[in-house]
């Protein structure tokens, strides 16, 4: 009597689904970027320096880790320079160098432009090379967790010459608004009072240049973007629904 063959002992294992692999939300991975490279230096800094007293150097210094770690590992493992965590690198390394310059009041004020005058003329120039810095916040402000806008905005970056002179233009406009502000902050150090300078001036300063940033970068940036990034992403549904029928 013919018995029947044995089934192979991986049949078992090959007919059992496998477990689906986690997906990562959109909105998370974009935000990432921000969260190790400008959130965690900053924080830190704070609630070393304000939180828990230590001095201003230590404190520097401390926050400095995180972006320096990363801005080697990506020089290492991914031959690339991380912008985010180089800029806060270079701004901590400014900040140390800085805080041991002494002179008078007005000195003391327009020091700070420096670091900010470094932050702005890097959003600038990233603006300028075709990669804008600003874009690890501008994503997942529009993309707002989406898989089909995050789908959308890599079809847009990688096809649409439109939309990256708009991202770049988005960058370019921050980056002019806070050189400005360092040229103001240095006018205002030698030309206003120095309790005007140290009291308010300087952050109403800022506060304008942020502002700019906001409405001017909305409206001739992100406004434009978002109508392209909504239509790609209703095309690129329209397309699947289309390839399922």
């Amino acid at each position: 009597m013919s018995q029947a063959p044995a089934q192979p002992a991986t049949a078992t294992a090959a007919t059992t689904p496998a477990a689906p692999a986690r997906e990562e939300h959109p909105l998370s991975t974009a935000l990432m970027p921000l969260l190790l490279d400008v959130a965690v230096p900053l924080g830190g800094y704070y609630l070393l320096h304000a939180g828990l007293g230590l001095s201003l150097v230590l404190s520097l210094a401390l926050s400095s880790v995180v972006p320096a770690i990363r801005t080697v590992l990506s020089l290492v493992r991914d031959r690339t320079v991380n912008g985010l965590a180089g800029v806060m690198l270079v701004v901590n390394i400014l900040s140390l160098v800085l805080s041991f310059a002494t002179g008078d009041a007005r000195l003391m004020i327009a020091k700070d432009s420096v670091i900010s005058s470094f932050v702005g003329g890097a959003i600038l120039w990233s603006a300028v090379r075709g990669t804008p810095l600003m874009t690890a916040g501008l994503k997942p402000m529009l993309v707002k967790g989406s898989s089909a806008k995050a789908a959308a905005w890599d079809r847009l970056t990688s096809g649409n010459a439109r939309f990256r002179s708009l991202e770049r233009r988005y960058s370019a406009i921050w980056g002019a608004a806070l050189l400005t502000e360092c040229v103001a902050r240095v006018i205002g150090a030698y030309t206003l009072p120095v309790d005007v300078m140290a009291s308010w001036g300087s952050t109403v300063m800022l506060l304008g240049a942020i502002v700019v940033g906001m409405v001017v970068g909305g409206a001739v940036g992100v406004g434009p973007m978002e109508k392209l990034l909504d239509a790609e992403a209703e095309a690129g549904a329209e397309f699947e629904a289309a390839a399922r029928v």
